[in-house]
């Protein structure tokens, strides 16, 4: 059974506006880090069939793979910040209910938001500072490379004041990750 909250959000249609927004914009992150991640191993192998199969070592697919995985990371974790996976201070949120627990989420929230402007502004700062330099093998400018903490932080910013406007629309998410001592498994 749920919990019926009030909901003094409920109708705002900015609110509903940037919930759909974000799952947009989450979902697109979540994907093309997929991608990212196939192209990646991808390469991976190529690296390895070029390398101990033909002797040629590939110039250019280990810097290649390795800033694919970076982007991965930085789009995936608005993925996990929207899920709270990340988030989670699940000690203290066992112990929480209600509005102090929307009161935790918020003081969480404000951390990880300082965090991600952090990691934007100084993401950003890199990459405007190494934009002249090339990555190793490639002629592709580093700054690409860098431009993934910006851009995934910015992506993770959405998902997380989404995930907090949902909450103070719905109220706490019911918690299902109480251990059953029974059959040792996760509920």
């Amino acid at each position: 059974a749920g919990r019926q909250q009030p909901n003094h959000l409920e109708g705002d249609w900015v609110i509903e506006l940037l919930l759909r927004l974000e799952r947009f914009t989450t979902r697109l992150a979540l994907d093309a880090a997929s991608l990212l991640l196939v192209i990646a191993a991808c390469l991976a192998f190529y690296q390895v069939l070029t390398r101990f199969l033909l002797g040629l070592p590939s110039t250019w697919s280990e810097v290649a793979g390795r800033s694919l995985m970076i982007w991965a990371v930085y789009l995936g974790i608005a993925a996990a910040f929207r899920q709270g996976g990340m988030i989670a201070v699940d000690l203290v949120f066992r112990y929480l209910s209600g509005r102090a627990a929307l009161v935790m989420q918020m003081v969480v929230t404000s951390a990880c938001l300082l965090f991600l402007a952090i990691l934007g502004w100084y993401g950003w700062a890199m990459a405007e500072r190494v934009k002249n330099q090339n990555l190793a093998g490639l002629e592709i400018s580093i700054a690409w490379f860098y431009a993934a903490l910006p851009v995934g932080a910015a992506f993770a910013t959405l998902a997380l004041l989404a995930r907090l406007l949902q909450m103070l629309r719905d109220g706490p998410p019911e918690r299902s990750d109480k251990f059953s001592e029974e059959s040792g498994e996760i509920a």
